[in-house]
Protein backbone atom coordinates (compact mmCIF):
# COMPACT_ATOMS: atom_id res chain seq x y z
CA UNK A 1 0.00 0.00 0.00
CA UNK A 2 1.35 3.85 -1.34
CA UNK A 3 1.79 5.95 1.93
CA UNK A 4 -0.52 8.57 0.93
CA UNK A 5 -3.04 5.71 0.42
CA UNK A 6 -2.51 4.30 4.00
CA UNK A 7 -2.42 7.91 5.35
CA UNK A 8 -5.76 8.35 3.66
CA UNK A 9 -7.03 4.85 5.27
CA UNK A 10 -5.55 5.72 8.61
CA UNK A 11 -7.40 8.89 8.37
CA UNK A 12 -10.99 7.76 6.96
CA UNK A 13 -10.94 5.12 9.92
CA UNK A 14 -10.06 7.73 12.68
CA UNK A 15 -13.14 9.93 11.70
CA UNK A 16 -15.69 7.51 11.31
CA UNK A 17 -14.40 5.23 14.79
CA UNK A 18 -13.64 8.25 17.18
CA UNK A 19 -16.49 10.39 16.30
CA UNK A 20 -18.79 6.94 16.97
CA UNK A 21 -16.46 6.61 20.33
CA UNK A 22 -17.26 10.30 21.05
CA UNK A 23 -21.04 10.53 20.11
CA UNK A 24 -22.37 6.85 21.52
CA UNK A 25 -19.49 4.44 22.97
CA UNK A 26 -17.33 6.28 25.32
CA UNK A 27 -19.85 6.65 27.77
CA UNK A 28 -21.11 3.31 27.62
CA UNK A 29 -17.59 1.80 27.54
CA UNK A 30 -16.96 3.61 30.64
CA UNK A 31 -20.21 2.06 32.28
CA UNK A 32 -19.03 -1.34 31.27
CA UNK A 33 -15.97 -1.59 32.40
CA UNK A 34 -15.17 1.11 34.95
CA UNK A 35 -14.53 -0.03 38.76
CA UNK A 36 -13.82 -3.70 37.57
CA UNK A 37 -10.35 -3.27 38.90
CA UNK A 38 -9.75 -2.73 42.07
CA UNK A 39 -6.60 -1.25 43.52
CA UNK A 40 -5.15 -1.71 47.22
CA UNK A 41 -5.14 1.90 49.13
CA UNK A 42 -4.16 2.00 52.59
CA UNK A 43 -5.17 -0.33 56.12
CA UNK A 44 -7.46 1.21 58.71
CA UNK A 45 -9.08 -0.61 62.01
CA UNK A 46 -11.43 -2.41 61.89
CA UNK A 47 -15.39 -0.81 62.01
CA UNK A 48 -18.11 -2.96 62.81
CA UNK A 49 -19.98 -3.86 59.52
CA UNK A 50 -16.47 -4.19 57.80
CA UNK A 51 -16.13 -7.85 55.89
CA UNK A 52 -14.10 -9.99 57.97
CA UNK A 53 -12.52 -11.45 54.64
CA UNK A 54 -10.68 -8.13 54.59
CA UNK A 55 -8.69 -8.41 57.70
CA UNK A 56 -4.76 -8.04 57.02
CA UNK A 57 -3.72 -10.53 59.45
CA UNK A 58 -0.21 -9.33 59.02
CA UNK A 59 -1.02 -5.73 60.40
CA UNK A 60 -3.63 -7.17 63.08
CA UNK A 61 -1.07 -9.27 64.58
CA UNK A 62 1.74 -6.74 64.81
CA UNK A 63 -0.42 -4.23 66.55
CA UNK A 64 -2.81 -6.70 69.21
CA UNK A 65 -5.87 -5.29 67.73
CA UNK A 66 -8.02 -6.03 64.11
CA UNK A 67 -7.05 -3.88 60.47
CA UNK A 68 -8.67 -4.53 56.90
CA UNK A 69 -7.21 -3.62 53.80
CA UNK A 70 -9.19 -0.84 51.94
CA UNK A 71 -9.36 -1.05 48.01
CA UNK A 72 -10.65 1.86 45.65
CA UNK A 73 -11.62 1.56 41.75
CA UNK A 74 -8.77 1.54 39.91
CA UNK A 75 -8.79 5.00 37.59
CA UNK A 76 -6.90 3.55 34.96
CA UNK A 77 -7.32 0.26 33.33
CA UNK A 78 -4.94 -1.17 30.88
CA UNK A 79 -7.32 -2.75 27.40
CA UNK A 80 -5.54 -5.37 25.44
CA UNK A 81 -6.43 -6.30 22.22
CA UNK A 82 -5.99 -9.59 20.56
CA UNK A 83 -6.28 -9.50 17.14
CA UNK A 84 -6.78 -12.46 14.94
CA UNK A 85 -4.78 -11.70 11.51
CA UNK A 86 -4.68 -14.83 9.57
CA UNK A 87 -5.86 -15.36 5.90
CA UNK A 88 -9.35 -16.67 6.95
CA UNK A 89 -10.11 -13.31 7.86
CA UNK A 90 -9.61 -11.74 4.43
CA UNK A 91 -13.01 -13.07 3.30
CA UNK A 92 -15.80 -11.16 2.76
CA UNK A 93 -19.25 -11.38 -0.16
CA UNK A 94 -21.01 -8.20 0.50
CA UNK A 95 -19.28 -5.20 1.79
CA UNK A 96 -16.46 -5.67 3.37
CA UNK A 97 -14.02 -8.34 4.46
CA UNK A 98 -13.92 -9.63 7.98
CA UNK A 99 -10.19 -8.41 8.28
CA UNK A 100 -11.96 -4.33 7.16
CA UNK A 101 -14.28 -5.06 10.25
CA UNK A 102 -11.96 -6.06 12.49
CA UNK A 103 -9.57 -2.81 12.04
CA UNK A 104 -12.89 -0.44 12.39
CA UNK A 105 -13.74 -2.45 15.30
CA UNK A 106 -10.26 -2.22 17.18
CA UNK A 107 -9.85 1.54 16.50
CA UNK A 108 -13.43 1.97 18.30
CA UNK A 109 -12.47 0.38 21.31
CA UNK A 110 -8.71 1.46 21.27
CA UNK A 111 -10.29 5.11 20.92
CA UNK A 112 -13.04 4.39 23.86
CA UNK A 113 -9.73 3.40 25.98
CA UNK A 114 -7.73 6.21 25.63
CA UNK A 115 -10.62 8.50 26.09
CA UNK A 116 -11.05 7.07 29.19
CA UNK A 117 -7.93 6.93 30.28
CA UNK A 118 -6.89 3.75 29.62
CA UNK A 119 -3.58 2.25 28.31
CA UNK A 120 -4.00 0.36 24.80
CA UNK A 121 -2.16 -2.45 23.59
CA UNK A 122 -2.03 -4.94 20.72
CA UNK A 123 -1.08 -8.82 19.83
CA UNK A 124 -1.52 -9.55 16.07
CA UNK A 125 -1.54 -13.52 15.75
CA UNK A 126 -2.32 -15.91 13.29
CA UNK A 127 -1.21 -19.65 14.21
CA UNK A 128 2.20 -17.65 16.01
CA UNK A 129 2.17 -14.12 17.34
CA UNK A 130 2.58 -11.65 14.82
CA UNK A 131 3.53 -8.63 16.69
CA UNK A 132 2.88 -6.83 20.15
CA UNK A 133 2.77 -3.54 20.84
CA UNK A 134 2.97 -2.81 24.40
CA UNK A 135 -0.08 -0.82 26.25
CA UNK A 136 0.42 3.11 26.23
CA UNK A 137 -1.72 6.37 25.92
CA UNK A 138 -2.35 9.18 23.00
CA UNK A 139 -3.82 9.13 19.82
CA UNK A 140 -0.65 8.99 17.91
CA UNK A 141 -0.32 5.54 19.72
CA UNK A 142 -3.93 4.48 18.14
CA UNK A 143 -2.61 5.70 14.91
CA UNK A 144 0.48 3.36 15.11
CA UNK A 145 -2.21 0.91 15.71
CA UNK A 146 -4.70 1.17 12.89
CA UNK A 147 -1.62 1.55 10.39
CA UNK A 148 -0.10 -1.76 12.01
CA UNK A 149 -3.04 -3.63 10.58
CA UNK A 150 -3.41 -1.82 7.23
CA UNK A 151 0.07 -3.21 6.73
CA UNK A 152 0.28 -6.49 8.58
CA UNK A 153 1.49 -9.02 6.41
CA UNK A 154 1.41 -12.43 8.62
CA UNK A 155 3.88 -14.96 8.09
CA UNK A 156 1.75 -17.49 9.47
CA UNK A 157 -1.48 -18.88 7.39
CA UNK A 158 -3.74 -20.44 9.80
CA UNK A 159 -5.12 -19.97 13.60
CA UNK A 160 -3.98 -20.59 16.98
CA UNK A 161 -5.69 -18.55 19.54
CA UNK A 162 -4.60 -21.02 22.71
CA UNK A 163 -1.11 -19.35 21.75
CA UNK A 164 -1.74 -15.79 21.58
CA UNK A 165 -3.85 -16.08 24.78
CA UNK A 166 -0.76 -18.19 26.10
CA UNK A 167 1.41 -15.56 25.00
CA UNK A 168 -0.55 -12.39 26.51
CA UNK A 169 -0.89 -14.25 29.68
CA UNK A 170 2.67 -14.27 29.69
CA UNK A 171 3.46 -10.76 28.89
CA UNK A 172 0.75 -8.97 30.75
CA UNK A 173 0.85 -9.85 34.96
CA UNK A 174 -1.40 -6.83 35.76
CA UNK A 175 -5.76 -7.68 35.54
CA UNK A 176 -6.70 -6.30 32.16
CA UNK A 177 -9.91 -5.65 30.00
CA UNK A 178 -9.08 -7.94 27.01
CA UNK A 179 -10.90 -8.37 23.86
CA UNK A 180 -10.47 -11.21 21.26
CA UNK A 181 -11.39 -10.46 17.61
CA UNK A 182 -11.60 -13.66 15.73
CA UNK A 183 -13.70 -15.32 13.41
CA UNK A 184 -12.52 -18.59 15.59
CA UNK A 185 -11.91 -20.72 13.08
CA UNK A 186 -9.68 -22.71 15.66
CA UNK A 187 -10.22 -25.51 17.94
CA UNK A 188 -8.90 -26.27 21.19
CA UNK A 189 -8.67 -22.87 22.81
CA UNK A 190 -10.97 -23.64 25.27
CA UNK A 191 -8.19 -24.12 28.14
CA UNK A 192 -6.31 -20.96 27.55
CA UNK A 193 -9.52 -19.05 27.06
CA UNK A 194 -10.14 -20.57 30.42
CA UNK A 195 -6.84 -19.94 32.21
CA UNK A 196 -6.57 -16.20 30.97
CA UNK A 197 -10.83 -15.59 32.34
CA UNK A 198 -9.59 -16.45 35.66
CA UNK A 199 -7.60 -13.48 36.00
CA UNK A 200 -8.65 -11.02 33.49
CA UNK A 201 -11.72 -9.18 32.12
CA UNK A 202 -11.86 -11.33 28.49
CA UNK A 203 -14.58 -10.61 25.90
CA UNK A 204 -14.97 -12.48 22.69
CA UNK A 205 -15.56 -10.19 19.54
CA UNK A 206 -16.67 -13.12 16.96
CA UNK A 207 -16.73 -11.63 12.92
CA UNK A 208 -18.59 -13.78 10.49
CA UNK A 209 -19.56 -13.21 6.98
CA UNK A 210 -23.07 -14.74 5.80
CA UNK A 211 -21.74 -16.15 3.08
CA UNK A 212 -20.14 -18.53 5.59
CA UNK A 213 -23.23 -19.80 6.85
CA UNK A 214 -24.23 -22.03 4.08
CA UNK A 215 -23.42 -23.04 0.33
CA UNK A 216 -25.67 -21.63 -2.71
CA UNK A 217 -26.80 -23.97 -4.79
CA UNK A 218 -24.86 -22.43 -7.89
CA UNK A 219 -23.60 -25.81 -9.24
CA UNK A 220 -19.45 -26.94 -9.81
CA UNK A 221 -18.01 -24.67 -7.41
CA UNK A 222 -13.89 -24.01 -6.63
CA UNK A 223 -12.59 -23.36 -3.07
CA UNK A 224 -10.29 -22.06 -1.68
CA UNK A 225 -8.85 -22.85 1.59
CA UNK A 226 -6.33 -19.57 2.25
CA UNK A 227 -5.28 -21.06 5.88
CA UNK A 228 -4.58 -24.37 4.49
CA UNK A 229 -3.52 -22.64 0.65
CA UNK A 230 -6.04 -25.98 -0.63
CA UNK A 231 -8.38 -25.92 -3.35
CA UNK A 232 -11.91 -28.27 -3.42
CA UNK A 233 -14.08 -28.63 -5.92
CA UNK A 234 -17.56 -29.03 -4.63
CA UNK A 235 -20.73 -29.76 -6.39
CA UNK A 236 -23.07 -27.37 -4.52
CA UNK A 237 -26.54 -28.44 -6.70
CA UNK A 238 -26.20 -31.91 -5.12
CA UNK A 239 -28.73 -31.67 -2.46
CA UNK A 240 -26.30 -33.36 0.14
CA UNK A 241 -23.77 -30.72 -0.07
CA UNK A 242 -25.51 -27.78 1.31
CA UNK A 243 -27.10 -29.68 3.76
CA UNK A 244 -23.95 -31.31 5.02
CA UNK A 245 -22.40 -27.98 5.05
CA UNK A 246 -25.38 -26.64 7.54
CA UNK A 247 -25.00 -28.91 9.57
CA UNK A 248 -21.41 -28.73 9.93
CA UNK A 249 -21.73 -24.45 10.26
CA UNK A 250 -24.60 -25.51 13.27
CA UNK A 251 -22.56 -27.93 14.97
CA UNK A 252 -19.59 -25.00 14.73
CA UNK A 253 -21.83 -22.33 16.25
CA UNK A 254 -22.98 -24.53 19.20
CA UNK A 255 -19.32 -25.75 19.81
CA UNK A 256 -17.87 -21.82 19.75
CA UNK A 257 -20.97 -20.78 21.94
CA UNK A 258 -20.33 -23.66 24.42
CA UNK A 259 -16.99 -22.84 24.86
CA UNK A 260 -17.61 -19.31 25.50
CA UNK A 261 -19.52 -20.37 28.07
CA UNK A 262 -17.52 -23.46 29.64
CA UNK A 263 -14.94 -20.59 30.09
CA UNK A 264 -16.90 -18.07 31.52
CA UNK A 265 -16.26 -15.88 28.56
CA UNK A 266 -18.45 -12.85 27.47
CA UNK A 267 -19.44 -12.59 23.73
CA UNK A 268 -20.58 -10.30 21.01
CA UNK A 269 -21.29 -11.57 16.87
CA UNK A 270 -20.71 -9.37 14.43
CA UNK A 271 -21.57 -9.80 10.63
CA UNK A 272 -19.80 -7.88 8.26
CA UNK A 273 -22.73 -6.75 6.37
CA UNK A 274 -24.63 -5.26 9.40
CA UNK A 275 -23.57 -2.45 11.73
CA UNK A 276 -21.53 -3.10 14.77
CA UNK A 277 -23.31 -0.26 17.03
CA UNK A 278 -26.40 -2.20 17.74
CA UNK A 279 -24.67 -5.23 18.80
CA UNK A 280 -21.84 -3.29 20.94
CA UNK A 281 -24.79 -1.44 22.56
CA UNK A 282 -26.70 -3.89 23.69
CA UNK A 283 -23.19 -5.66 24.93
CA UNK A 284 -21.88 -2.73 26.75
CA UNK A 285 -25.44 -2.34 28.60
CA UNK A 286 -25.82 -5.73 29.40
CA UNK A 287 -22.68 -5.33 31.42
CA UNK A 288 -23.68 -2.21 33.09
CA UNK A 289 -27.00 -4.06 34.18
CA UNK A 290 -24.93 -6.92 35.64
CA UNK A 291 -22.50 -4.82 37.67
Amino acid sequence: MQTAELIKKVRRIEIKTRGLTSQVFSGEYHSAFKGRGMAFSEVREYQPGDDIRSIDWNVTARFGTPYVKIFEEERELTVMLLVDVSRSERFGTRTQQKKDLVTELSALLAFAAIQNNDKIGVIFFSDRVEQFIPPKKGRTHILRIIREMLEIEPQGRGTDIGAALQYFSNVIKKRSIVFLLSDFMDRQYESAMRIASRKHDLVALRVFDQGETELPPIGLVRFHDPELDRELWVDTSNKKAPAHYRAWWLEREHRIKQTFRSAGVDSVTIRTDQSYVKPLMNFFRSRERAR
